[in-house]
């Protein structure tokens, strides 16, 4: 993984995939991947695992920014915005991580091992759901 540290490399190579014996149970550690600082990664399918929460938690930080980068061409006018998106979801991450760990595991591990198709994990994402409510 270019441009990350050796240290936090190794911690994401022996973390990224535990799966369990049928494949369509994989188990994928991906939400309880951390940074170096104790961070949730932000991965694809942690992204679009969380997606309903981040549509509901950061609405109003998302609409600031869509609104000035219709507004200006000019993309560092709207930087600001684009940091308090980028804050808001790592926020609720990190949220999500400490209050529903297991769910989001299972959830984010089906979306990964599934290329992220909702259809495919519907039992997981209702547990997810279930646990950590919108």
């Amino acid at each position: 993984m270019d441009g990350l540290p050796s240290a936090q490399t190794d911690h994401l190579h022996k973390n990224v995939l535990s799966f369990a014996s049928e494949p369509s149970c994989a188990t994928v550690e991906l939400a309880s991947i951390v940074d170096a600082a104790g961070e949730p990664i932000p991965t694809s399918a942690v992204l679009t695992a969380s997606s309903k929460h981040i549509g509901t938690r950061c609405s109003s930080e998302n609409v600031a920014f869509l609104k000035c980068k219709k507004k200006h061409p000019n993309p560092e006018k709207c930087l600001d915005r684009g940091l308090k998106v980028t804050r808001c979801v790592l926020g609720l991450l990190k949220d999500l991580h400490q209050r529903c760990t297991g769910e989001m595991d299972a959830y984010v591990g089906c979306m990964y091992y599934n290329t992220n198709e909702f259809d495919l994990c519907l039992k997981e994402q209702r547990a997810f759901e279930k646990a950590c409510p919108l």
